[in-house]
């Protein structure tokens, strides 16, 4: 498997995600300082957005990501697998599904359940290990729901935030799909209708959908 090379989805080469990394190729920070960088970079300057939806292919491509200002968990990870590879640190999306337990009544209203699938995580391989983070959750949306943003220190993983800061259980992950070299668009689009038949209309055309 490589991990460092850019794909249609990863699509490093890209002006827009060349521009986006840039400051932190040639610097002289170390390779664990350069991948917190861009963890809270993309955790805070993108926002979280589970109510767009789309199964669009061009749509998950990096470069179109990182022109908007707001995305879902899995845009964010490929957003942020897309710079980390830019840099040359290796990197691959991972999939789960997640339940919500705080301020879910918009949730269950669009999704039909307080779970959302798929959702989107990074690893990235620093210090010959892979670690596990999250760059889903910006600071400001955690000040807003009393939950302690995720931090990364480079070391150890950091991809749940189980308990908010009055320790009532926040989130949890009920299942876990593994790690994924490029992008599994297929998957996601069986997935997404199979939790979430309302949703989609029997139009295999109709791609994108703001709930």
């Amino acid at each position: 498997m490589n991990y460092l090379k850019t794909t249609y989805y990863f699509n490093f080469e890209d002006e827009i995600i060349q521009k986006l990394a840039a400051s932190y190729k040639d610097n002289t920070s170390s390779v664990q300082e350069k991948a917190i960088a861009l963890y809270n970079k993309v955790r805070d300057d993108w926002k979280y957005d589970p109510y767009s939806i789309s199964l669009s292919k061009e749509n998950f491509r990096a470069s179109v990501i990182a022109q908007k200002s707001s995305g879902n968990c899995v845009e964010k990870s490929i957003l942020l697998i897309a710079c980390l590879r830019a840099i040359e640190i290796p990197a691959r999306l991972h999939l789960g599904k997640v339940k919500n337990h705080i301020a879910v009544e918009r949730l269950t209203e669009k999704f039909g359940s307080n779970e959302l699938t798929p959702h989107g995580m990074v690893n990235v391989f620093l210090n010959n290990k892979w670690l596990k983070l999250s760059p889903a959750f910006n600071a400001s949306l955690c000040k807003k729901f009393k939950v302690a943003p995720l931090e990364f220190d480079g070391e150890n993983n950091s991809f749940l935030q189980q308990y908010n800061n009055q320790g009532n259980l926040f989130m949890e992950y009920t299942d876990d799909y593994g790690h994924f070299e490029d992008v599994p668009l297929a998957f996601m689009k069986r997935n997404v209708k199979e939790h979430y038949p309302h949703i989609f209309d029997t139009d295999e055309n109709i791609t994108e959908f703001k709930l």
